[in-house]
């Protein structure tokens, strides 16, 4: 039997256990429970031994039974309905009491997205930490840039690690963000009017409002909707996916710039003592696990789509061709990333960066390097700058970078400053923008986040 490769192979136990049908379907339990916690506080008959009966029953699920009644009824709510009330038969009657499908679906869906966003926030913050620790140890190992995949200006390790670890804090601030304004659905009913709850209610508009905040604090959301149809406008679904999306871009950025270094074996993945890179080429060792971040990245992307999709095409009030959609996308998305967060952890561990033939690419290039800083000296002292750009586009620097400066600058009858060949000279601001972009971004970030990250074993 077909199972998905993010169960048997990437995906940690916390994530997968998250989107479990145990969890799931407790989920709606829990719901069915408070519900009826909520409705007898505001006065309905149902007795204490009805909810104690629920709440004992939660996790004990027969799913064969489950199973045998949406064979029956053809809906998996009515078949759980079914399930729970044979679990808790004092309780029966009173299960799902002016509720509709969409009151178990959509809040346990935005329960437990929640709770996967959680996950994916707390491990975050451990990538932050490990590459802000990275970037401060290399903020002044000077090494080649590239434009276009070719030579350029001179920046540091540090700056460079910076850049990924930059796009990784905009994804944490954003999640951040999305866990603060997540709406819970509530008791909205059939289209969203909350009616069969105002006729329990016998018309009592407050009591109605009230079991909408009994059940919002209850599952400690920040708000309920004011406004929906059936279900939660699936545009939540959307900003959910694009942080999602946003997450893997950055993943994938930073995981091609080490294939791409590796290639330079300037930087790499550090290889097992048996590890196999090639069945056919024995020399062969590959960054496999920052090719897999690629790999996942771009199926992760490619689902960003999905819910636009989705969101544009709810009729009305609700349509159901979302229901077996978002049954497969949602958990994929989120085991998706979970498995990307648990990779980018072992390749971070696992990072070498190669220092001496970092500075050995770097004085292979040299003579070429200071072309730069030939043309802004020259400039400086009273040349055309246009002309001299000309002039040292032509030039041929030879392998001595020295000896091409003071050639160079002596047809202009200049002489050539010792510090114009410095290391300092070449890479900038590199070191101090990495040290102030840690120092007044990412430090003060890191500092509220309490909770420790926790990165299952990777699977080979």
């Amino acid at each position: 039997m077909y199972q998905s490769p993010f169960s048997e192979r990437y995906a940690s136990d916390e994530m997968r256990a998250l989107f479990s049908n145990q969890t799931r379907y407790s989920t709606y339990r829990l719901l069915w429970t408070a519900l009826a916690k909520a409705q007898k506080v505001l006065g309905l008959p149902i007795k204490d031994a009805q909810i104690k009966a629920m709440q004992k029953a939660v996790h004990k699920i027969d799913f064969e039974k489950a199973n045998e009644y949406e064979k029956k009824f053809r809906h998996d709510v009515m078949a759980h309905i079914h399930a729970f009330g044979d679990a808790a038969p004092v309780a029966k009657p009173i299960i799902h009491l002016g509720a509709t499908s969409a009151f178990v679906t959509d809040n346990a869906d935005l329960i437990i997205m929640r709770e996967g966003i959680q996950i994916l926030q707390k491990n975050l913050t451990g990538i932050l930490q490990k590459l802000s620790n990275l970037a401060k140890e290399n903020a002044d190992l000077a090494c080649m840039g590239f434009t276009h995949f070719q030579p350029a200006q001179p920046t540091t390790v540090g700056k460079r690690i910076s850049l990924w670890l930059q796009d990784f804090l905009i994804d944490a601030k954003k999640g951040d963000q999305l866990l603060l304004d997540l709406p819970f659905l509530g008791s909205k009913g059939a289209t969203g009017t909350q009616n069969s709850f105002l006729l329990l209610f016998q018309g009592d508009h407050k009591k109605v409002k009230k079991l909408d905040d009994l059940l919002t604090k209850e599952f400690d959301f920040p708000k309920a909707l004011t406004i929906s149809g059936q279900t939660y406008p699936r545009k939540w679904d959307l900003l959910i996916f694009q942080y999602l999306e946003s997450f893997a871009t950055s993943c994938h950025k930073m995981a091609t710039d080490i294939r791409l270094l590796a290639s330079l074996s300037e930087m790499g993945e550090k290889s097992e003592s048996s590890q196999v890179g090639s069945s056919a080429m024995p020399h062969k060792q590959n960054p496999i696990y920052s090719e897999r971040i690629c790999g996942l990245s771009r199926f992760l992307i490619s689902l960003s789509e999905n819910p636009a999709y989705t969101a544009s095409l709810q009729w009305l009030e609700r349509s159901l061709d979302d229901s077996s959609n978002r049954r497969i996308v949602i958990p994929e998305a989120f085991l998706a990333a979970d498995a990307l967060i648990m990779l980018l952890a072992h390749v971070l561990d696992k990072l070498y960066i190669d220092k001496q033939l970092i500075k050995e690419n770097m004085n292979k290039h040299l003579p070429s390097l200071i072309k730069e800083n030939l043309l802004l000296y020259a400039a400086l002292h009273g040349h055309d700058r246009q002309k001299i750009h000309e002039l040292l586009r032509k030039e041929k620097p030879g392998k001595n970078p020295d000896e091409f400066a003071k050639r160079f600058l002596s047809k202009l009858k200049l002489k050539a400053p010792a510090k114009l060949l410095h290391t300092e000279s070449l890479i900038g601001r590199a070191k101090e923008q990495t040290l102030e972009f840690l120092e007044e971004e990412v430090t003060p970030y890191l500092k509220q986040k309490k909770h420790k990250s926790k990165f299952s074993k990777v699977v080979v």
